[in-house]
């Protein structure tokens, strides 16, 4: 990366295009937290993640229905192409209805590293606290990349699992982040 990226909100229209025609979700996974009786622990689980065309037009359609829904996307441009995204949904979740969903946040493999999944999960907890949230609910995925990058930007196991996620995306690791 060259620059700074442009970090904007995407609307309706940016999503009709082919905003993800670039975009690489690549990753070579070789161990991944899994939780046994209560404890949380590292395996070999070993996989490659790499959308394709269909995995795209699903993923448009998800966060289409966030925008409708009052949620938020944003995306991270480097010189016009799409580098990172990251989906703020719009419902409040908890027992208080105190948190909102980090329902997505990646960044293309050529770019990572380079503090742009940073910048963007910046944008969505000013996002969500200036919608009234006190915290992010995040069903991480459990590779162990992801669950470092979350370690380091504070997020810890959250005390209020959200049944539903757990049972859409069992392997995930529940997670919260407060504002």
């Amino acid at each position: 990366m060259k620059s700074h990226p442009i970090i904007k909100e995407l609307s309706l229209a940016d999503l009709d295009g082919v905003p993800f025609k670039d975009f690489n979700r690549y990753q070579e996974v070789t161990k991944c937290w899994r939780n046994e009786q209560g404890t949380w622990r590292l395996k070999d689980i070993v996989f490659t993640e790499n959308w394709d065309a269909g995995q795209y037009r699903f993923l448009v359609e998800c966060l289409r229905k966030t925008v409708q829904t009052g949620g938020t996307v944003y995306g991270a441009f480097d010189q016009g192409k799409l580098i990172g995204f990251a989906s703020l949904e719009g419902g409040f979740l908890g027992a208080r209805k105190d948190y909102l969903q980090l329902s997505s946040l990646h960044v293309s493999c050529e770019h990572r590293g380079h503090g742009i999944g940073k910048i963007l999960f910046r944008r969505i907890g000013e996002t969500a606290r200036r919608a009234g949230a006190s915290k992010l609910y995040i069903s991480a995925h459990s590779a162990a990349e992801t669950q470092a990058f979350y370690q380091a930007m504070g997020c810890v196991d959250a005390l209020e699992i959200q049944a539903a996620l757990v049972a859409r995306e069992p392997c995930d690791r529940q997670l919260e982040y407060d504002l």
